[in-house]
Formats: C-alpha cells, structure tokens, sequence
C-alpha cells in the first residue's frame, strides 16, 4: 500500500512538472509577424508589423489600410493580442476609409511578454505612441473588455491627439467589479506560474485593476470627444451596469452613444461584427 501511494505521489509530481511547463507554452496569444505577413499576404493586404520603444518597453503593432485617412486604433481585452482585431485590419470597407492600428498591449504579445502593469502605467506608454502616430487626420481608439477603461484613460489623459473613443464591453464602474479575492493567491509565487500563459500576466494587470477601477469616475468625466458604447445585455464577466454607469458619468463628452445588443454575451468583436463595424462606419471618414 504505501510502495502504491508512494508511485501516486511521483506520478503526481512529474504530471505537476509537466502542466507547469506546458503552461507557459500554450495559451500565449502570439502570433508571429512572419505568419501575420502571409496570411494577410493571402487575402492580397498589405500589413505592416512593428515595434515602438517608450519610455525602455516595447509596444508592438499592426497596420493596414490608408496611411492617410483618419485612424481606428485597437486596443485588446485581457489577455489578447492585436490579432484580436484581425477581421477589422482585413476588411476592405474599413480599409478603404481608415488607416487600421491594433496594439499589443504591454505585458501581451511582442509588447514584453509576461511583464504586465497597471493601467496608469500601460497609457504612459501608449499615449506617447498615440503621440507619434498623429498623421493629421482624427484619430479614434477603440477598446474592447479590459481594453476599453484603457482607452477611456488615453482619451482622458491624451485628450490633445484623441478625437474619438469606442467602448465595447467595456469595464468602467467601480461598483460593478468583482472582489475577486482569488486573484492574489495566484498572482503569487510559485503559484502563478499553474496558469497557463497569457493567463498570468494578465491574472496580475486585473489585479492591479482593481485599483485602477476607481479612477474610472474622474476619467469618464474627463472626456470631452465624442464616445460609443457597445454593450451586450448578457454580458456575464462585463455587467451592462458598467455600459449605462458610463452614460451617466460621460457629462462633458461632445456626444455619446450606447448601442445595446439585446442577445450578446462579452464577446461582441467577433460575434457581433457588423453591428460594431456599422458603428465605425459613423465615425468621420
């Protein structure tokens, strides 16, 4: 009996080694430029990859479409990488109208993978990028989950290079977030390397937002460019309370705009294109 526990206790501990180093292979949400250029090279797009350095980080992007027309920036969710927003930087209409921009985030992708930070931290690296884009035509950023208090930092926080923010299941009410005190037994080591890839960095940067939560209040009353809002009805990780709370607090805002799908869960990018797309299309072009 204890020879047969004995091997049970071995065998656990190499299937332990073995998860924690398939964790850290799987689930990175990476794709490589190489890949990037020849699939868009398939459907005959152009695309250009490239990696900005702010501030000693690296933030990588995408870019399609016309280089002189105003620009949809794209900012992912958490975790998640530029090529969340593929379908967008490959759609023709969107192509012909806009010039196209998604974003690794820093922490994500080829932005220092694994190295995640706060929110504050994020925009004080990706405002200046935003800086250095500026082609003299509106520039509009585009947020999605965790991507969406982001942008609504930048566009508070860069207000002189941002003429448009689109919110799409967007996290922004600091009463609608969860506790979640799990999250920091994770976050420690050496458990938190159990969770495979993406995973842990971005289990650190939803910690962190706990924090950076409360100053969404100041934020949204800080904007003052026209702003949409998606949002889906079934959203079960994003309430829709988060969609309506900014509604109320966006009181300087030029214009705002909430679309509600009656349907939809969190994952509207992809299972709600054409609603988002028809939305981008409102925007000045």
């Amino acid at each position: 009996m204890k020879f047969f526990i004995k091997k049970i206790r071995i065998a656990l501990v190499f299937l332990l080694l073995f998860w924690i180093i398939l964790a850290q292979s799987c689930a990175r949400f990476i794709t490589s430029d190489s890949k990037a250029k020849q699939e868009f090279a398939k459907d005959s797009i152009d695309i250009e990859l490239k990696s900005a350095v702010i501030n000693g980080r690296t933030i990588h992007y995408a870019t399609t479409g016309a280089m002189d027309k105003p620009t949809l920036f794209f900012i992912h969710g958490s975790p998640g990488s530029w090529d969340a927003f593929k379908k967008y930087l490959k759609d023709k209409e969107l192509r012909q109208n806009f010039r196209l921009i998604s974003i690794d985030r820093p922490g994500f992708g080829h932005s220092d993978y694994g190295e995640a930070i706060s929110l504050e931290k994020q925009a004080a690296l990706i405002g200046p990028l935003i800086g250095k884009l500026q082609n003299g035509k509106d520039f509009n950023i585009i947020g999605h989950s965790l991507g969406g208090p982001l942008v609504v930092k930048l566009a508070a926080e860069y207000k002189q290079y941002i003429t448009g923010a689109v919110l799409l299941a967007a996290s922004v009410d600091p009463n609608e977030e969860k506790k979640e005190l799990w999250r920091p037994i994770l976050k420690a080591f050496p458990l938190r390397y159990l969770l495979p890839g993406a995973f842990r960095p971005s289990n650190i940067e939803l910690w962190e937002f706990k924090k950076d939560v409360l100053t969404m209040p100041a934020d949204l009353n800080a904007l003052t460019c026209p702003v949409i809002i998606l949002q889906g009805l079934k959203d079960p990780m994003v309430p829709p309370g988060n969609a309506f709370y900014a509604q109320k607090e966006l009181v300087h805002a030029k214009s705002v705009k909430l679309i509600t799908i009656d349907d939809a869960n969190h994952f509207i990018p992809w299972t709600r294109y054409s609603i988002i797309k028809d939305a981008l299309m409102t925007l000045p072009h």
